[in-house]
């Protein structure tokens, strides 16, 4: 089965130098990789490492401002 990408919503284009990754559930956990280098490979974190990161986000805990 070939995994299905995902962007996030908020990487149209229009945000400053439209950084962003694109991720996908793979057998292994949740594949992440460079939306602008699809075919440049990917890294691969368990789904509990990945949920923790998603929740340390969605706090604030990371915000960079």
């Amino acid at each position: 089965m070939t995994a299905q990408w995902h962007k996030s919503s908020y990487s149209n284009g229009t945000h400053e130098g439209s950084n962003c990754v694109e991720v996908a559930a793979l057998g292994g956990g949740v594949g992440v990789r460079d939306s602008k280098e699809p075919d440049g490979g990917h890294v691969t974190v368990d789904r509990a490492s990945f949920a923790a990161f998603l929740a340390r986000i969605r706090s604030g805990a990371l915000d960079l401002r």
